[in-house]
């Protein structure tokens, strides 16, 4: 096998894990928080958390490494003038701009959610604006992540020559 196909699959396989992590984590934190079950709320939440450090993360370090590696052996080499290379890049950044502030969000409301259940309490509004900030921050970074899956496969011409 060569080189470059199993770095091909490393690079998809790590982009399957980043965007089917974050968009399963976020499809169940979003039932969970509209649940109305506290319990619901504080073993998603625990697991989001969980899965942002053992998958999503490792997927968002493989993924610009494995990408600059198959630019080289393509021979793009670092092509910062190739416009959806650069859109690519640059919708990277965005989404790993959203992604940072959400997961400090997600353990702050997982701590919540288990002080909460342990102390038999509600959550404090402080838990819903958490909740709401983290699901604007979601969208953006969900879109650019699409975005670059169309850059990736049809490496259009946007602008220039």
């Amino acid at each position: 096998m060569n080189t470059y196909l199993i770095i091909k699959w490393l690079h998809i396989l790590s982009s399957v894990l980043l965007v089917g992590t974050g968009f399963g984590s976020a499809f169940y934190m979003f039932f969970a928080n509209r649940s109305g079950s506290l319990a619901a709320q504080a073993v998603v939440t625990r697991l989001v958390v969980r899965a942002d450090w053992w998958f999503t993360t490792p997927a968002g370090i493989v993924q610009p490494i494995s990408g600059f590696y198959l630019m080289y052996l393509t021979g793009w080499g670092l092509s910062w003038d190739t416009p959806w290379i650069l859109a690519s890049l640059i919708l990277y950044l965005i989404a790993g701009l959203c992604w940072l502030p959400v997961v400090w969000l997600q353990i702050r409301m997982s701590r919540m959610t288990d002080d909460a259940l342990k102390n038999g309490e509600a959550l404090p509004e402080k838990y819903f604006r958490y909740a709401r900030l983290w699901e604007a921050l979601g969208y953006p970074a969900f879109i650019a992540m699409l975005g670059i899956y169309y850059l990736m496969v049809n490496k259009p011409v946007l602008w220039g020559a």
